[in-house]
């Protein structure tokens, strides 16, 4: 089995159990998701890399074939983290006072990098976001710390 601690496998099968089908494994289009609830963060083009389709029911991954791909993603380097999101997010605060336009973070969120749709972003911002001020304007950290679960920056 790949270099994966017992406790990780323990979580690794537990996600296996609410994503997929017992002894089919889940579908190659949940790769990604299955990725994230392991808090990981691999970008689409890695997902894609290491197996995940676009269309459900094209291939099944099965626990012991996705214990290596989780312990190839976990090493990548190429994932963001919370402090990597503050420092993009901090280019948006005019002020300088840890707040930035809720526009310009739901523009951003749809038309760069590895864009979102917009029933995404609406559920992430239902999720994570903190009400906007009268002005228009959010509190960055705090949101970034639910995103990325860091209780300790809320």
């Amino acid at each position: 089995m790949a270099d994966v601690p017992k406790r990780e496998v323990e979580n690794v099968e537990f996600v296996f159990e609410v994503m997929g089908s017992p002894g089919e494994g889940i579908d190659a289009v949940d790769l990604g998701d299955a990725l994230r609830a392991l808090n990981l963060n691999p970008t689409l083009a890695l997902i894609e890399k290491m197996g995940g389709t676009k269309k459900r029911n094209e291939k099944k991954i099965k626990l012991d074939e996705f214990l290596p791909i989780y312990s190839q993603v976990k090493k990548e380097k190429e994932q963001g983290c919370y402090e990597d999101f503050i420092e993009c997010l901090k280019l948006y605060d005019k002020e300088e006072n840890g707040t930035m336009m809720l526009a310009e973070l739901h523009h951003a969120l749809l038309a760069l990098g590895e864009s979102l749709e917009d029933e995404q972003v609406e559920t992430l911002f239902a999720d994570c976001m903190d009400p906007e001020d009268d002005e228009g304007f959010i509190p960055y950290s705090p949101f970034l710390a639910r995103m990325c679960e860091r209780p300790d920056q809320l």
